[in-house]
């Protein structure tokens, strides 16, 4: 019984985050993500490991990459420049974010 109530959380914990991810991954596919970027190999744009490899360390880094990912720009990973994706809610945005972070 001690056993069946301890795994409870954990089998929580694991549902809700394989329920997460694919409502991440969803918001990228519906806003194009794909078109430049792969989460393992640089495509036009550099893989979601590669930035999180790069910001995830930082504090500022969900809210610069959120306005990144809003507003484009060039510079940060080569000539290319990314378009901006203002259409996009803050909030989607912040999940997309926050999946990215935690590769």
């Amino acid at each position: 019984m001690n056993k069946l109530i301890l795994s409870m959380p954990l089998v929580f914990l694991f549902s809700f985050t394989l329920h997460a991810e694919p409502i991440k991954r969803s918001l990228e596919n519906m806003n194009g993500c794909y078109a430049c970027h792969s989460v393992k190999l640089k495509v036009i744009g550099p893989s979601f490991i590669e930035i999180s490899n790069r910001y995830k360390n930082q504090e500022s880094a969900r809210m610069q990459l959120v306005k990144k990912i809003k507003e484009g720009g060039s510079g940060n990973w080569g000539s290319v420049p990314m378009n901006a994706h203002p259409k996009i809610s803050d909030t989607d945005l912040s999940l997309m974010v926050d999946w990215i972070l935690s590769l």
